[in-house]
C-alpha cells in the first residue's frame, strides 16, 4: 500500500509552521481554558494566512499570529495586559507576558532605526580583531564589572575561556563570513551556575591569568533553558599584544 505524502512546504511556510508551533508549545504552560482559547485563535490565524507566504508578507503573518495570541491573554488575564510585549516593527518580542525593566544599560536599548546614539568604536584600519568589544578601548575593572553584572541580570550563566595561541579570529576550516571562525577556546572551569556575584566571575578571571598569563580570556553568558551562547567579549589580552 503506498503513503501518500503531504504538499511540500516553502521555506517561509516552514518559518510560519514553526512560529505557530512555538506558540501551541508556550500555551501548554497556561490554564485549560487559556490554553483552549489561544490554541483556537492562532490555529485560526495559521490557517487563514498560511497558504499564500512569501518574503513580503511573512512578517505581517507574523504579526497576526502574535497579536492573536496576544489578543487572547488580554481577554483571559487583563491583569498582566501591561506585561505583554508590544510588536515594534521589525524587531521581533515575545508574544507572551514577560517582566519589564526600566535600565539604561546602552546593551540593553533596541533600536530598528539607529534613534540611540551608540558611542563610537575604534577605526579598524591595522588593528586585530580579537572579540565582541575588542575593537574599544581595553576594558577598566570597574567596565569589566558592568558586563558581567549585565549578563547577570539576564539570567545567563558566566562562564570564563582561554586560548593559548590564537586570540584574533582567523579562516582556517571555513572562508564564509560571519561570527565562527578557526578557533577552539578552552573552558576555565565548569559555567558557574547560580552566581549572582559579579565579583566572584572577576575572581576567577583574575585566577586564569594567574595560571595562563599569556592566554586571551573571554567571558561568555550561557543561556541554559534555550542551551546557547547569548553574549562574549574579551575580558583579558596577554602582554604585548596588539
Amino acid at each position: 500500500m503506498g503513503t501518500s505524502s503531504g504538499p511540500k512546504l516553502s521555506g517561509m511556510q516552514k518559518q510560519v509552521l514553526s512560529l505557530y508551533r512555538g506558540f501551541l508549545r508556550a500555551a501548554r504552560l497556561k490554564s485549560p481554558e487559556d490554553r483552549r482559547q489561544i490554541e483556537s485563535i492562532v490555529s485560526a490565524e495559521f490557517r487563514r494566512n498560511s497558504q499564500q507566504v512569501d518574503r513580503k508578507n511573512f512578517l505581517y503573518i507574523e504579526y497576526l499570529l502574535r497579536r492573536a495570541a496576544v489578543a487572547c491573554i488580554n481577554r483571559a488575564s487583563p491583569a498582566q495586559a501591561s506585561m505583554v510585549a508590544p510588536f515594534t516593527g521589525l524587531k521581533s518580542t515575545s508574544a507572551f507576558p514577560t517582566t519589564r525593566k526600566t535600565t539604561t544599560d546602552i546593551t540593553s536599548i533596541a533600536s530598528n532605526g539607529g534613534r540611540v546614539q551608540c558611542m563610537q568604536v575604534w577605526p579598524p584600519r591595522g588593528k586585530k580583531f580579537y572579540e565582541t568589544l575588542s575593537y574599544l578601548p581595553p576594558l577598566t575593572r570597574e567596565q569589566l564589572a558592568k558586563e558581567v553584572e549585565y549578563l547577570l541580570r539576564k539570567g545567563w550563566v558566566p562562564c570564563l575561556e582561554f586560548e593559548l595561541e590564537h586570540g584574533t579570529v582567523y579562516r582556517e576550516y571555513h572562508r564564509s563570513p560571519g561570527y565562527y571562525d578557526g578557533r577552539y577556546w578552552t573552558m576555565w572551569k565548569l559555567p558557574m551556575f547560580g552566581c549572582t556575584d559579579a565579583v566572584q566571575v572577576l575572581q576567577e578571571l583574575d585566577e586564569m591569568i594567574k595560571a595562563y598569563p599569556d592566554c586571551y580570556g573571554r567571558i561568555i553568558g550561557f543561556d541554559n533553558v534555550r542551551q546557547v551562547q547569548c553574549i562574549s567579549f574579551l575580558a583579558y589580552k596577554p602582554k604585548g599584544a596588539e
